[in-house]
């Protein structure tokens, strides 16, 4: 297998383990396996259904799946157009090394240009410097301005029931803050 060629191909509903086995393998290599909740169906009504909220493509070698890459558009309000936000991408280990991770971000920069996307985006954990390494090669810049935030389990549920924690719903007022007209 080390000789065929990689090919890519858009995920099927037949690729529901597959994919998850990788969502899997890319949680326990993040650390994050305790986080890992999804399910097949989960990735069926995401990928698949009517409309699909997600993207999914396989990285094959001689019909046999090494790694895929799940990502959505957004939409970026002072490029007055969408982005393309690859969610993940994951390489078997035993085939990293050799320009799968390339192929892959080069096939979904142009997904992108070819659906009039700005910017691509993705996030990396500050402590991974292997991948940190590879997409400065590529040509991303990190964002250091921009921390993320997030809401989710029960704070959301409190959120979206108007009790959106202890925090005031507006800001307070302190020096060199703007003061309303």
């Amino acid at each position: 297998m080390t000789g065929a060629a990689v090919t890519l191909r858009d995920a099927e509903p037949s690729d529901l383990p597959v994919l998850l086995g990788f969502v899997r393998a890319l949680a326990e290599y993040e650390r994050l396996s305790h986080e890992m909740q999804a399910t097949e169906e989960d990735f069926r009504r995401a990928l698949f259904g009517d409309p699909p909220r997600a993207h999914a493509l396989l990285a094959e070698q001689g019909g046999a799946a090494i790694g895929f890459a799940v990502w959505f558009y957004n939409f970026s309000t002072f490029e007055g157009r969408p982005g393309l936000y690859v969610e993940d991408v994951f390489i078997d280990p035993a085939h990293r090394g050799r320009g799968i991770g390339r192929m892959i971000f080069k096939h979904l920069a142009q997904r992108a240009l070819q659906s009039g996307c700005a910017r691509m985006e993705w996030w990396v954990l500050d402590w991974n410097e292997p991948a940190i390494h590879f997409y400065r090669g590529i040509g991303a810049e990190a964002m250091e301005e921009w921390t993320v935030q997030r809401v989710a389990g029960e704070a959301l549920v409190r959120l979206a029931e108007g009790q959106g924690g202890s925090a005031p719903l507006h800001p307070p007022l302190g020096a060199g803050a703007p003061r309303p007209a």
